[in-house]
């Protein structure tokens, strides 16, 4: 494994980190089964991942139950748990943004119970709440922090303004934010407006400011593995059915694109998931890859990714591709 170090984070941090969302359960991903979801984990963490990122609202609290029995077993202060507030959901399951002071105070203490532990690493805010006032969100935090419930804050699709304001009263240490090859500086993710744009504003910030910052979905939901045919079909339990990009009338422009970076990879004797990567671990302002594994197969062939390095040659014929999608 090799590790990356930023200023706002004492602990190394490896170049590859676990999406826990696929371990939600049936409801949410098709052959979601927990047995097999903690053996996932622990094949990670005997791989050398050190981040686990995980979220109150994956599963609606189930992936962190599933997360705290995984590591189980494992030496505590060798783990960087990742999770997130903000998301709550109602008796009908439906889920609806709050960052209230009060909300924050009872999340964390719901987070710790299924986690089964003492303490979050990194404690982010999962969405911006509009409705509720910026001050009161960052009194909760610093509230937990002072407790120990949590050690670094860090927020999760905020624009710069916002975590400009953050900043003035309590330290960022990490950002989590859409990107991979074919989504640069996205718009929107699941047909939610993004108020960021990843590559033009929120790299060049991170590392000025020497936080982490962690792109989730960096396999694109699962088209940059390589493994899709173009008349891929999402059942009933799959949330990336909610997703219009691999859905609607884009997404043969998005797999055309995957289907010739395939062909440089295989070309040169790789697999279209480890090129995704590899692209991402190469970036400076990149520390850790959010990837989502749902067998122990993906997890060694995402460690693939770590034996090789992207030579001047493959990026001559990798970038007129990926240079189109800088700003869809």
């Amino acid at each position: 494994m090799k590790y990356k170090k930023v200023k706002k984070i004492a602990e190394d941090i490896s170049v590859i980190g676990l999406g826990c969302w696929a371990f939600a359960g049936e409801k949410w991903w098709n052959n979601s089964d927990d047995e097999n979801s903690i053996r996932v984990i622990r094949s990670a963490l005997d791989n050398g991942v050190n981040l686990l990122d995980v979220a109150a609202c994956y599963g609606q609290g189930h992936s962190e139950e599933v997360v705290g029995k995984a590591i189980k077993g494992y030496d505590r202060s060798k783990i960087l748990i990742n999770s997130k507030c903000g998301l709550l959901w109602d008796e009908n399951g439906r889920e609806y943004n709050c960052l209230k002071k009060e909300s924050i105070l009872k999340e964390i203490d719901d987070s710790l119970k299924r986690l089964d532990t003492d303490y979050i690493d990194i404690y982010q805010l999962h969405w911006p709440d509009p409705e509720t006032p910026l001050e009161e969100t960052l009194e909760a935090l610093q509230i937990i922090k002072d407790a120990g419930k949590i050690k670094y804050v860090g927020v999760t699709n905020y624009g710069i303004d916002d975590i400009n304001k953050i900043m003035e009263t309590i330290d960022i240490a990490s950002q989590q934010g859409l990107y991979n090859m074919l989504e640069r500086n996205p718009r929107t993710y699941h047909a939610i407006n993004l108020v960021y744009r990843t590559e033009r504003e929120i790299l060049p910030y991170v590392e000025e400011q020497g936080q982490a910052f962690f792109p989730y979905s960096p396999l694109f939901q699962g088209l940059l593995g390589g493994r899709w045919d173009k008349d891929i079909k999402f059942s009933e339990n799959d949330v990336r059915r909610f997703n219009p990009k691999l859905t609607d009338k884009r997404f043969p422009m998005y797999f055309d694109a995957m289907t010739q970076l395939k062909q440089i990879a295989e070309s040169h004797g790789h697999k279209m998931n480890e090129l995704a990567l590899n692209w991402l671990i190469d970036k400076k302002a990149i520390t850790s890859v959010i990837g989502s594994c749902r067998t122990v197969e993906q997890v060694e062939t995402n460690l693939e990714a770590l034996k090789w390095e992207i030579s001047d040659e493959m990026y001559s014929q990798i970038n007129p591709i990926v240079d189109k999608f800088e700003n869809i």
